[in-house]
Parts: C-alpha cells; sequence; structure tokens
C-alpha cells in the first residue's frame, strides 16, 4: 500500500470504528432517526422551549432532517451534516441562557425514555452537553 493513501485509509477505519462501537449500544441512523423525531417532538409542546423553536422553525420537516443529519454527524462520525449551527442560533433573539438547561435536561429525559441502553444514553449526553456549553457560550458569553 502507498504511504499516500494511508491517511485516508486511517480515517477511514476510525470512522469504521466509531460506527461499530455506537451500534454495539444501540446507537445507528434509525435510533438517532426516532430521538430526533420523538425529542423536538416534546421540544415543540415545551411550555418554554416550544415558543422558541416554533417562533424560529417555519418548515419543521426539513428542520428535522437537517438535526438528523447534524446528529449523524455528532454520534456516528457520518460526515453528512453542512452548517452552522452557531450562526442558525444568532439569529433567534428569543434564546435565552436558562432554555439550554432545560433542553439539556428534555434531551436526557427523551433519551431515558426511548434509549435502547444506558450506554447510548451516555453517548449522547456527552456529546449534547458540550454542544450545549458550546452555543451557550458563543450567544451569551463571548467577549
Amino acid at each position: 500500500m502507498s504511504s499516500e493513501h494511508a491517511p485516508n485509509d486511517r480515517a477511514l477505519a476510525a470512522r469504521q470504528k466509531i460506527r461499530a462501537d455506537a451500534a454495539a449500544i444501540g446507537v445507528d441512523e434509525a435510533f438517532i432517526s426516532k430521538l430526533v423525531d420523538e425529542f423536538y417532538s416534546r421540544v415543540q409542546k415545551h411550555e418554554h422551549l416550544g415558543p422558541v423553536f416554533n417562533g424560529a422553525v417555519h418548515d419543521w420537516p426539513e428542520h428535522l432532517a437537517k438535526l438528523k443529519q447534524f446528529w449523524e454527524s455528532v454520534a456516528l462520525n457520518a460526515g453528512v451534516y453542512s452548517g452552522n449551527p452557531m450562526r442558525a442560533h444568532l439569529k433567534t433573539k428569543a434564546i435565552e441562557p436558562a432554555h439550554f438547561g432545560e433542553w439539556l435536561h428534555l434531551f436526557e429525559q427523551t433519551l431515558r425514555d426511548i434509549a435502547p441502553t444506558e450506554a447510548a444514553v451516555d453517548y449522547f449526553m456527552v456529546r449534547a452537553s458540550r454542544i450545549g456549553e458550546s452555543l451557550k457560550t458563543g450567544l451569551f458569553f463571548r467577549p
């Protein structure tokens, strides 16, 4: 094998390992689709989050498709999402710092209700916590 292909081969092997490890705990595209649908169904009805999301999202089917790509990229290293979550959230003036805690709590509740394993809950919560903190910091605590 030529050395010029080695980095691509290593990247492919790493991506395959991430997918295999995720699959072993029940995380795959089908679960991500179910999670996104269930979670955002709950978000739309939530007392505080619903008005923020419903005011910002004008095409829920399109938004859910994009969120599924986002979470596939985050959870499975799928590389199917292209976008800038920070830019999208900067446009939404109704977001408040407290919403991030509510979002994370509802996300965890949804996972606990539907995740196939406790490891899947932990897998997503680590990632969701990082994403939420990054967005909150970028939106409200930038110098």
